[in-house]
Formats: C-alpha cells, sequence, structure tokens
C-alpha cells in the first residue's frame, strides 16, 4: 500500500474492508524480515512464476486472484513482498505492465514491453506463455553453458591452491636442508627457492593488488568507455572473440523474434533488443540499422553493413522480409547459433582439460627435479 504515512494506509485499508493490527514503512519490513532482501528474483524463478501466471491466467482466472495464488506460493519474504507490491500498484489502479516496471531489476524492458502489449491486445496470457518461453530458454542456455565450464574451473582453482601450498609451505621444509649446503645448488633448485620464499614474503601483498586490480576494472568496465572498450576487446579475442559475438547475435535474434511474435513494432522491438544485447559495439551497430530502416531501408542490408553480424543471419533476415515470415527465420537462425555457442565451449573445455594436465604434470616433475638433484648431488658427496 503506497500512503504519505501508516495512519493513511490504515484509512485506505479500512475503505477495502481490511482492519490492521499493525503498519510498518516497507523498508523496515525489509530490514527486519531478511537482511539480504533485494529488488532482483533469480531468473529461474521469475520464468516459473511467469508460466504459472500465464497458466491462471490462460484458465480464464481474473488477475487479482491469479497474483493472489503466485503470492501465496511465494516462499522468501523479499520476493512475496516484490509481488505484493505488484499486486497493490494493480489494486491502486495501474497496469499490470506498470507494476512490474517498478521493479526494473527483475523485469526487464522487454518484459515490460511484451505484457503491455499483450495487455493492449488482449492476448496477455499468449503473451506471458511466449516471455515466459523466452525466460526459460534464457536458463537453459546458462544452464549449460555452467554445466560445461564448471568442471575446469573447479579443476584449476584447486590446482592452483594445491600449487600454492606446495610452493609456500611443503617445498621450503622439504629444500631448506640444502640452503646451508656449501655446494652450489642446481639451477631448478634455487629458481623454486625463489618463488618459495617470493610467496612467502610478498604473497599477501599479491593478493591484495589481484583484488585491487578486479574492483578497478569492475568499476571501469562499468562506464561507459570502460564497457565500449571491453567489449571491442572481448569480441577481437582468439579463439573467443567470435564466441561472444555469436552468443551477442544469438540473444539478438532470440529477442527480436520474441518482440515481434508480441506484436511489438519493428523499430520498438529493435530499441529493446538494444538494451539487452549485452555487447557496446552490437548495440551501436543495431542504433545505426534502426537509423537506417527509419529513412525506408529494409533491416538485412544495414546489419550487413554494420560487418559484425554472420551473413548467414542477414541472410534469413532478409528471406524472412520477403516471405513475411521474420520471425520463424530469427527464432531458426537464433537455434542454430545457441547450437554453435554450446558446441564452441564443449570443444573449448575439451580441449583444456588435457592442458590443464600438461600445465600440471610440467609443474610437477618442475618440483621433483628441484628436490632431487640436490639430493643425488649430497650422494655423490657421501661417496
Amino acid at each position: 500500500m503506497e500512503a504519505e504515512s501508516p495512519r493513511q494506509a490504515g484509512l485506505k485499508l479500512r475503505q477495502n474492508g481490511i482492519f490492521t493490527t499493525d503498519l510498518a514503512p516497507v523498508d523496515d519490513i525489509k530490514k527486519t524480515t531478511d537482511i539480504f532482501s533485494s529488488d532482483r528474483i533469480p531468473l529461474t524463478e521469475t520464468a516459473l512464476m511467469t508460466r504459472q501466471l500465464a497458466t491462471l491466467l490462460g484458465s480464464n482466472v481474473p488477475l487479482m486472484e491469479a497474483l493472489e495464488a503466485l503470492i501465496d506460493q511465494v516462499e522468501k519474504p523479499a520476493h512475496k513482498q516484490l509481488w505484493v507490491s505488484v499486486r497493490d500498484r494493480i489494486r491502486e489502479g495501474a497496469s499490470l505492465a506498470d507494476a512490474l516496471g517498478q521493479h526494473p531489476k527483475t523485469f526487464s524492458t522487454l518484459y515490460q514491453q511484451m505484457v503491455k502489449a499483450g495487455e493492449a491486445s488482449g492476448t496477455l496470457a499468449l503473451i506471458l506463455v511466449r516471455v515466459s518461453q523466452y525466460l526459460e530458454a534464457q536458463v537453459a542456455l546458462r544452464s549449460k553453458i555452467f554445466s560445461i565450464l564448471a568442471y575446469p574451473v573447479l579443476m584449476m582453482i584447486l590446482s592452483g591452491l594445491i600449487l600454492i601450498f606446495l610452493i609456500s609451505f611443503v617445498v621450503p621444509k622439504v629444500t631448506g636442508i640444502f640452503s646451508d649446503m656449501q655446494k652450489a645448488l642446481p639451477l631448478p633448485t634455487v629458481f623454486l627457492l625463489a618463488i618459495s620464499n617470493f610467496l612467502r614474503n610478498y604473497g599477501v601483498v599479491i593478493v591484495l593488488m589481484i583484488i585491487a586490480l578486479i574492483v578497478w576494472l569492475k568499476r571501469y568496465i562499468a562506464t561507459p568507455a570502460g564497457r565500449w572498450q571491453y567489449d571491442t576487446i572481448t569480441i577481437k579475442l582468439p579463439l573467443v572473440g567470435r564466441l561472444f559475438k555469436i552468443m551477442a547475435v544469438a540473444r539478438f535474434a532470440k529477442t527480436l523474434a520474441t518482440l515481434l511474435e508480441a506484436g511489438i513494432p519493428l523499430l520498438p522491438a529493435l530499441a529493446i533488443v538494444q538494451e539487452v544485447v549485452g555487447n557496446k559495439v552490437v548495440e551501436k551497430a543495431i542504433e545505426q540499422a534502426r537509423e537506417n530502416i527509419r529513412e525506408g531501408e529494409g533491416i538485412a542490408e544495414p546489419l550487413k553493413k554494420s560487418g559484425l553480424f554472420p551473413p548467414l543471419l542477414t541472410h534469413m533476415i532478409a528471406i524472412g522480409e520477403k516471405s513475411g515470415e521474420l520471425e520463424p527465420m530469427l527464432n531458426k537462425v537464433s537455434q542454430s547459433y545457441e547450437n554453435e555457442v554450446e558446441t564452441t565451449i564443449t570443444t573449448l573445455t575439451s580441449l583444456l582439460g588435457p592442458f590443464m594436465i600438461l600445465a600440471m604434470g610440467g609443474v610437477v616433475l618442475f618440483i621433483v627435479l628441484a628436490v632431487l638433484l640436490p639430493i643425488f648431488d649430497l650422494s655423490q658427496i657421501v661417496k
């Protein structure tokens, strides 16, 4: 309930037949119920709730009753409060799209615009089904990428921690007996001792510097100039540069198809796609394409001129424009590129595994040689 004071909120509630026992500002409720509460709901839960809302509305359940049913299912207080806020805004006379717009971290511009189009056309249930399908596709893609990358990333972290432990604590105790030897130590042993001493003396400083660098990079990338430079570099990187570009293109095609299927005109749809494509370089190319389309051109040729969009995409779009089946063409090409992203990541991670094993084997071999060579020399002296 929005009101200037708890007293006015109580009066509004009484007019609706609700008599309260206690009232408190929303901020206070958030602090007392969940110290980690936020205005963001995980994408998985948003997709599930959208699907359930679409099912209820498709069964001719009124919107307010459908929202009440959703609120009863939510367990986390912060998430429940968000849906309660949406319900209250609608009760005060706002549309569903406007109510969702109060929470942009959970409901993106794409989500809001599609709901707005569904309300205007009287096909809200159908539109919510399409929104849920879009969100579920995003969740599925993220899950695939995460499952593919989880093992090599975990292996890399564990290998790094084991090496740091060996070099910082185990190796010095083993090789310490050689430091007092008058005989010159082998080069691998000298190098290993130098690394071990350096990590013990400056390890904390290095960790702090790495953390500071990460924080600085994160803040720099958050600026317009930093984000542009970051996106420009990522799509030009060897091996993975094409992967980043294809991911942006797949998101572009899928999002545009979803918006056009919802009945949103091309120019507003492209404006929404700009916000969700996730790459400033591609975003600028879309902006230029919008300007050309506004002047009377088709969509395929401006995208082709940018040089960022693959020929397959522009060719399929051109065919879709001529045949009047642009949305199916975009869906097909987005699925094709999503499959390519999954295949590319699988290939890279399959190569990363053997490379990590070879790297770890090389490091372990170096440590073993650095420890054994002085022992061999010592045995020669004893003889």
